[in-house]
C-alpha cells in the first residue's frame, strides 16, 4: 500500500471537489423542487429540501473516506477528518448561498413574500386571530425587512445547510477514524 505525502494540497482538492459536488446537488435539487411545485405545498418542500441536503452532504463521508483510504493508507484521526468534513460543508454552504442569491434575483425576491404569506395563512388556518395573529403578521413583516438585508440573508441562508453538514462531518469523522470501519480495499 502506497501512502502519498502531499496531504495539504490533496485535502484541499478533495474538500473543493466534494464541496462543489454537494453544493451543486443540493441547490439544483432544491431549485428543481421549487420550480416543479410552483410554490405549492411549502411545508412538504421544506422537508424535501432537508432530505436532499442529507443525501447531497453524504459526499462529506465519501470525501473523508477517499482521503483516508487513498492518501493516508486507511487511517485518519478524528480532528483531520472533522476538519475535512467542515471544509466540504463550508464550500457546499457558500455555493448554496451564491446560487440562492441568483435565484432570488431572477425571481425578483418573491420567495420571502410567498414564505411569510404561507406562515400567516398557516396561523389563520390553525385558528390564530386577534392580537396573536397581529403578532404573527408583525413578525413576518420584520422577517421581510431583515431578509432584504444581505448581511442578514446570507448568514441565514448559510445556516440552513451548514449545521446539517456539521452533523454529518461529526458522524463521518467518528466512524472513519476507525480503520476497521469500511476498510480500504487491499490489492
Amino acid at each position: 500500500m502506497i501512502i502519498k505525502r502531499n496531504g495539504g494540497s490533496t485535502m484541499q482538492k478533495i474538500a473543493l471537489t466534494y464541496g462543489v459536488l454537494s453544493g451543486t446537488i443540493v441547490i439544483l435539487s432544491m431549485l428543481l423542487g421549487i420550480v416543479a411545485s410552483g410554490g405549492e405545498s411549502f411545508w412538504s418542500s421544506e422537508i424535501f429540501g432537508y432530505l436532499i441536503m442529507l443525501i447531497a452532504l453524504s459526499m462529506i463521508f465519501v470525501g473523508i473516506k477517499k482521503y483516508r483510504d487513498q492518501e493516508l493508507g486507511g487511517m485518519i484521526k478524528f480532528m483531520p477528518a472533522l476538519g475535512l468534513g467542515v471544509a466540504i460543508s463550508a464550500i457546499a454552504g457558500v455555493i448554496y448561498v451564491f446560487v440562492w442569491e441568483i435565484y432570488l434575483i431572477s425571481s425578483d425576491y418573491a420567495f420571502i413574500n410567498d414564505y411569510t404569506a404561507s406562515l400567516i395563512e398557516k396561523a389563520k388556518s390553525e385558528g390564530t386571530s386577534g392580537a396573536a395573529l397581529e403578532k404573527v403578521v408583525s413578525e413576518m413583516q420584520q422577517l421581510v425587512e431583515d431578509y432584504a438585508k444581505p448581511w442578514i440573508r446570507w448568514p441565514m441562508t448559510f445556516l440552513e445547510i451548514f449545521p446539517v453538514g456539521l452533523l454529518i462531518s461529526l458522524i463521518s469523522a467518528a466512524l472513519l477514524r476507525n480503520a476497521r470501519f469500511l476498510p480500504a480495499n487491499s490489492k
